[in-house]
C-alpha cells in the first residue's frame, strides 16, 4: 500500500518528486558522471544511467546486493555503489524502502484503487485510493486489463467501483503508467452526500453537509423529497442540478440516524467513511454458536499468576503478563517473562463469517461515545477477554532476558490460563508506589514487584536501542451522560503503560522471529524512515528556531531524539515534538520486511491484540502453523501475494480508521466550544499558509483557523522560508511555533471547524520585506483595508461566513494517522 505521510506545518514543498520520465541531467550528475569510478580488470563500471534502467527494468525487489551482481561489482567497488545510490536518492532520482530501492512515487505490486472512468479506447482507469499528493505529486493511471473472455466467477470491474489490484509498469505511451489486474472488487463508491437535514415550514428543508470541503454550500430539499428525514436527522441525499436560485437540490434517500444528541456524533464518521458497524446476521449467529474451549491439546498454566494491566474502562482484555526472577545461575539479575494472549484463532477460523467480516472491518474503530468492534461482543468482551479467575485459552511466549533487558531466548506455547487479577493502570501503579488496595494488596510481592523489576530491565535495553523518543500528551475526552464533551484530559504517563508496551513489543519481536526462522509467511508491521523531502522541510522548520540538522549521516532515530533533548523544557518542546511527529513516515503492514525505523527494530509484527486487529490474527495462524500447534493455524494456501492484498487492505482500514476518529473528536469539540464564542483561549501556531494561520489551543488540543486578511492592520505576506506571514509596513511577525492568544469568533460542529480571532501582536524583528519602488518596503503593493463596523481595523463583519469558509476548504495542517510507535496499548 501506498505510504502518505503528514505534511510538516507550514512547510509547502514547492518541487514535487520527479515521474517517471529519464532523469534530468543536472550540474551535480555531469560532475559525478565525470568523477572517476573505481574499475576492475575486465568489469566496466556501470554509469548512472545504467544503475536507474536496471531499477527501472527489474520486476522484483531491487537493493545494493542485487545491482552488485548484476555488474559484477565487489571489493572496493562496493563504496562507490554506495555513494552513487545515496547521490541519486538526494537527487530524487531514486527512492528507498527499507534496503529496496525503486523509481519515486513508484505503486507496490498490490494496490487499493478506485475506478474512476475509461479512456478513448473504452478501457477502465483508476488510481491509488491513498495517495498523498503533496509529497508524490500526482496520483499515476493505472490501465485495467480485462480478459475478453472473463472466467466463471472472474470480477467484472465498472467505474465507480473500489478494488484491489496487481499493478505492473506499462510503458506509459497513452498517458498511463501502470495496467492492473482486478484481483477483488471490495464495493461501489456511493454518488451520495451526507449532511445534517434541516426543516423548513414549507414541507421543504435544507442539507447542511458534512464535509469540510463543502461547509457553506447548503443543498435545497423540495417537499415530498425529504421521506422520514426530520429535523436534526443524519441523511444521506442524491444532488442533483443547481436551481434557479443557485442552490444544489436533492432527494433524500436514506436515513441514517438522529444527531439531536452529541452522543450520536460518531455516527457522522461511521458513515462518512463507510466503516461497517453492523454485524450481518450470518456473524452474530456464528458467534453465538461459539462454545468455550476445554483443555484437551493444550498446556494447563492455570497456576502461573498472570494479571492484566488495561485502561480502567476498557472492556476486552486480550493480554496478560507475568514475570519472575530466573534461576539459572548463568543468568544472574535475569528474569523469565510470559506473554499470554487471547486465543482467538481458535474462535475464528479461516474463511467462516466471522473472518471475513473481521478482514473487511480490519481492525475495531474507537470513539468517545462508542466502539466498533472487530469481531461480535459474543468473541471479544466473553470467550476471548481474559477475565479474572476463569479459565480462557491463550497462545502465550515465554521470554528469557539478562540483566540488561536483553534477550536470550524465546519460546510460544498454546495454553489454558487462568488470570489472577484485572488491575488499570493508576491501579498497578499506586500499588508500586505504595498505595495497594484489596484487590492489589496481596499481589505487590509475589507479581508487581517482579514485573517492575523485570520492566527496568527491559528499559536499560530500550534506551541502549534507541528508538524515537516522542513526548506528546494522550488527550482523552471524557463525556456526561448525554454524551456531551464535560472536559479534555491530559492523563499522565505512567510506568504501569511503558512497562506493558516494552513487554508488547517484546512479544512481537518473537512472533516475528520466530516466523522468520520457520519460514513462514507473515504481516509485519513496517515503518520507513523520513523522505529525503520531508528531512529537507524539517531542516527548514528546525533552521526558523535555529537548530540546524546535520547535512550528512546515516539517518536514524538517534538524530530526532538530540534534537528533542535540545529542546526539552523549552517553549518549544510540544512544537517541536508535533514537527518532527509529522516527518516521520506513516506506519503499515506489509507482507515483504522493511523494518521498524520508529522502534529502532529490524524486524517487528503485531501479536498482541487479536481482539481488535487483523494482522494479529493472521500472525497467530502462521506460529500455529508453524509450530504444529493445532490445526486451526494458517492455511497452507495462503502465499506471501495473498498476505500483500491482505496488508494492502487492512492497511487501508487502518488509516479510515484513525480519520474518522480524529474528526469525530474535532465534532465534539467543536460542539462543546460552540457555546463560548467570544471567549478567548492560550494557543500555539501550528501552521502557516498564504491562506492564513492554524492555530492548536493549548487546553484542547482544537484546531482553529485564522483567516490572513483578519491579521493585524497591514498586510501580511507569507514567507515560506520563515514559515511566517509578515506584515509589510512594519515588519510584524507571525511565525510557526508562536505562542499565542485568540478569541473564538465562529466554530461549525457538524463540519467540526474553529475560526479564531488573533489577540496577540506580531513579534517584532528585521524586515525582510523586499523593497519595492515608490516607497518603504512593501507599502506600494500594500491594500487598502476598510475599518471593521464595531470591530478592530482590518475587520469585515461581512467577510465572517467567507472567513470560515476559508477555514475548512484550505488545506489544514495534516496530522499523522499513525504514530510510529507501537499501537498495542493504546
Amino acid at each position: 500500500m501506498v505510504r502518505g505521510t503528514p505534511a510538516i506545518p507550514g512547510s509547502v514543498l514547492t518541487s514535487r518528486p520527479r515521474k517517471h520520465a529519464p532523469p534530468v541531467r543536472s550540474h551535480n550528475d555531469q560532475a559525478a558522471e565525470a568523477a572517476p569510478r573505481p574499475e576492475r580488470a575486465g568489469v566496466p563500471t556501470p554509469s548512472r544511467d545504467d544503475i536507474l534502467a536496471f531499477i527501472a527494468a527489474a520486476k522484483g525487489k531491487v537493493g545494493k546486493r542485487e545491482i552488485a551482481r548484476a555488474f559484477g561489482i565487489g571489493g572496493g567497488q562496493r563504496i562507490w555503489l554506495k555513494r552513487m545510490l545515496r547521490e541519486l536518492q538526494d537527487d530524487g532520482h531514486l527512492a528507498r524502502r527499507g534496503r529496496i530501492v525503486h523509481r519515486p512515487a513508484e505503486l507496490p505490486p498490490v494496490v487499493l484503487a478506485d475506478i474512476g472512468g475509461r479512456d478513448a479506447d473504452g478501457e477502465l482507469l483508476a488510481r491509488p485510493a491513498e495517495w498523498d499528493a503533496d509529497e508524490l505529486g500526482d496520483a499515476p493511471v493505472i490501465l485495467i486489463a480485462t480478459p475478453r473472455r472473463p472466467r466463471p466467477g472472474q470480477p467484472t470491474p465498472g467505474v465507480g467501483d473500489r478494488a484491489l489490484l496487481r499493478v505492473e509498469r506499462g510503458d506509459g505511451d497513452d498517458g498511463t503508467t501502470y495496467t492492473g489486474r482486478v484481483i477483488k472488487i471490495l464495493g461501489k463508491a456511493k454518488s451520495q452526500v451526507l449532511g445534517v437535514f434541516r426543516s423548513l415550514p414549507d414541507g421543504g428543508g435544507r442539507i447542511e453537509p458534512i464535509d469540510k470541503k463543502s461547509l457553506g454550500r447548503e443543498i435545497a430539499v423540495r417537499a415530498g423529497d425529504t421521506g422520514d428525514a426530520r429535523d436534526g436527522d443524519l441523511v444521506a441525499v442524491a444532488v442533483s442540478r443547481p436551481g434557479r436560485l443557485g442552490l444544489a437540490s436533492a432527494r433524500v434517500r436514506e436515513r441514517l440516524g438522529s444527531l439531536t444528541s452529541e452522543k450520536a456524533v460518531s455516527l457522522l464518521a461511521i458513515h462518512a467513511h463507510a466503516i461497517p458497524h453492523v454485524f450481518p446476521p450470518a456473524v452474530l449467529a456464528e458467534a453465538e454458536r461459539a462454545e468455550p474451549i476445554g483443555l484437551a491439546g493444550r498446556e494447563d498454566w492455570r497456576q502461573l499468576p498472570l494479571v492484566t494491566i488495561d485502561p480502567v474502562d476498557a472492556k476486552d482484555h486480550d493480554d496478560a503478563v507475568h514475570a519472575e526472577p530466573d534461576d539459572d545461575a548463568g543468568n544472574a539479575g535475569g528474569f523469565v517473562l510470559t506473554v499470554a494472549i487471547a486465543d482467538v484463532a481458535a474462535y475464528v477460523r479461516p474463511g467462516v463469517a466471522l473472518d471475513r467480516e473481521a478482514l473487511e472491518r480490519g481492525n475495531s474503530v474507537y470513539f468517545p461515545d462508542r466502539v466498533v468492534p472487530m469481531l461480535p461482543e459474543r468473541i471479544s468482551n466473553d470467550l476471548c477477554s481474559l477475565r479474572p479467575h476463569e479459565d480462557r485459552p491463550a497462545l502465550a511466549v515465554r521470554i528469557v532476558i539478562d540483566a540488561h533487558g536483553r534477550k536470550l531466548r524465546h519460546a510460544f506455547h498454546r495454553v489454558m490460563m487462568r488470570s489472577a487479577a484485572k488491575l488499570a493502570y493508576q491501579q498497578a501503579q499506586a500499588a508500586i508506589d505504595g498505595m495497594p488496595d484489596d484487590v492489589t494488596g496481596p499481589l505487590v510481592e509475589p507479581v508487581l514487584k517482579p514485573l517492575w523489576a523485570a520492566y527496568a530491565a527491559l528499559a536499560r535495553a530500550r534506551d541502549q536501542r534507541g528508538p524515537l523518543a516522542l513526548d506528546l500528551p494522550e488527550r482523552k475526552l471524557v463525556l456526561d451522560r448525554e454524551g456531551r464533551l464535560e472536559r479534555v484530559l491530559i492523563p499522565p504517563r505512567l510506568d504501569a503503560h511503558r512497562l506493558i508496551e516494552e513487554f508488547m513489543i517484546l512479544a512481537n519481536v518473537c512472533a516475528a522471529e520466530t516466523l522468520e526462522r520457520t519460514q513462514q509467511p507473515l504481516l509485519y508491521r513496517v515503518h520507513d524512515e523520513p523522505s529525503i523531502e520531508k528531512m529537507r522541510a524539517l531542516g527548514e522548520v528546525m533552521a526558523s528556531i535555529a537548530i540546524r540538522l546535520p547535512k550528512a549521516g546515516a539517518l536514524k532515530p538517534e538524530l530526532f531524539n538530540r534534537i528533542l533533548a535540545q529542546v526539552s523544557g523549552s517553549e518549544h518542546q510540544t512544537f517541536v515534538n508535533e514537527v518532527v511527529l509529522r516527518s516521520q513516515a506513516q506506519a503499515e503492514y506489509a507482507a515483504e520486511n522493511y523494518g521498524h525505523f520508529g522502534l529502532n527494530l529490524r524486524r517487528y509484527a503485531h501479536f498482541t491484540s487479536p481482539i481488535r486487529r487483523y494482522a494479529d490474527l493472521i500472525v497467530h495462524r502462521a506460529l500455529i502453523r508453524a509450530l504444529k500447534l493445532g490445526r486451526d493455524g494458517l492455511p497452507e494456501s495462503t502465499t506471501t501475494e495473498v498476505l500483500a492484498e491482505v496488508a494492502a487492505r487492512i492497511s487501508t482500514a487502518e488509516r479510515r480508521a484513525m480519520v474518522a476518529e480524529r474528526e469525530t473528536v474535532d465534532r465534539l469539540i467543536a460542539h462543546h466550544l460552540a457555546d463560548q464564542i467570544g471567549a478567548s483561549f492560550e494557543g500555539q501556531i501550528s501552521g502557516v499558509t498564504r491562506a492564513g494561520l492554524f492555530v492548536k489551543l493549548a487546553e484542547t488540543g482544537a484546531d482553529g483557523f485564522i483567516p490572513a486578511s483578519t491579521v493585524g492592520d497591514e498586510f501580511f505576506r507569507y514567507e515560506e522560508g520563515l514559515h511566517a506571514l509578515v506584515g509589510n509596513r512594519t515588519g510584524a511577525m507571525h511565525r510557526l511555533g508562536d505562542a499565542v492568544r485568540v478569541r473564538l469568533v465562529e466554530a461549525a460542529p457538524v463540519a467540526g471547524a474553529l475560526r479564531f480571532e488573533l489577540l496577540t501582536e506580531g513579534r517584532r524583528g528585521a524586515r525582510s520585506a523586499r523593497r519595492r519602488p515608490g516607497g518603504p518596503a512593501g507599502r506600494a503593493a500594500e491594500p487598502k483595508r476598510r475599518p471593521a463596523k464595531g470591530g478592530g481595523p482590518g475587520r469585515r463583519d461581512d467577510k465572517a461566513k467567507e472567513d470560515l469558509k476559508a477555514a475548512v476548504r484550505a488545506k489544514r495542517t495534516p496530522r499523522p494517522t499513525t504514530r510510529p510507535g507501537p499501537a498495542d496499548k493504546s
